[in-house]
C-alpha cells in the first residue's frame, strides 16, 4: 500500500510541468540532508519520458554537486548546530572522526566513492567542510561520482525505455526496498568499517 502510493505519487510529477524541479529539489535535499535518494523518481521519469534521459541526468547530477558544495558550507561555517544536527541525527557521530582521517588519506576517492555508491553521501559532504578539505578537489570528486552515477541510470532506462516502464509498474515496491535496503547498508558500511 505505501509503496503504491510512493509510485502513484511519482507518477503524478511525470505529468506535472515541474516534474523537472521536483527532481531537483529532490537531489538537492539528499546531498545535503535528506535521506531518500533521487535514483526512484529518475528512473521513473526517463521510463516515461526516454527523450528526455540526458536533460533528467543532467537535472539530478547538477542539483545534486551543489547541494553537496551546501553541505561542505553547513560542515565548514555551521557544524555545531545544523551539521552536527544531521549528523547525529543518523547516528553517525563517531564515523566523522574517522572520515576526517580517511580524507587526510585519499580526498578524492573517499568523495568519489560516497558519490558514486550508496553510501550515504551526505556524510561525507558535510565532513568535507568541517575537515576543511580542498573545495575544488571535493567539487571535482563530487561531479565525477555523481555524474557516473545518475547519467549510468538514465542511460539504463533510455536504452531499455518501455519494458523497464512496465517492469518498474509491477516492481516499484520491491524496487523501492532495494533502493531502501542499499540504503540502510551504505550506513551500516558507514557504521562498522569507517
Amino acid at each position: 500500500m505505501l509503496f503504491s502510493r510512493i509510485y502513484q505519487w511519482t507518477l503524478a510529477w511525470v505529468h506535472r510541468r515541474h516534474s523537472s524541479w521536483a527532481l531537483g529539489v529532490l537531489s538537492f535535499a539528499e546531498s545535503s540532508f535528506f535521506p531518500i535518494p533521487p535514483d526512484p523518481l529518475l528512473m521513473i521519469l526517463v521510463a516515461l519520458r526516454p527523450a528526455r534521459w540526458w536533460k533528467y541526468a543532467i537535472i539530478t547530477t547538477s542539483a545534486s554537486v551543489v547541494g553537496g558544495a551546501f553541505a561542505y558550507f553547513i560542515g565548514f561555517v555551521f557544524y555545531e548546530t545544523a551539521g552536527k544536527l544531521i549528523i547525529e541525527s543518523y547516528g553517525l557521530t563517531e564515523q566523522v572522526a574517522f572520515v576526517g582521517k580517511y580524507y587526510s588519506d585519499n580526498l578524492f576517492f573517499a568523495v568519489f566513492g560516497a558519490a558514486f555508491t550508496p553510501i550515504p553521501y551526505k556524510v561525507f559532504t558535510i565532513s568535507a567542510g568541517l575537515f576543511k578539505t580542498s573545495f575544488w578537489v571535493f567539487m571535482a570528486a563530487s561531479f565525477l561520482g555523481r555524474s557516473l552515477r545518475f547519467f549510468l541510470v538514465s542511460l539504463l532506462m533510455y536504452v531499455f525505455g518501455l519494458k523497464m516502464e512496465k517492469f518498474i509498474k509491477k516492481y516499484f515496491g520491491i524496487l523501492s526496498l532495494m533502493f531502501f535496503i542499499l540504503l540502510v547498508a551504505g550506513f551500516v558500511v558507514i557504521k562498522l568499517y569507517l
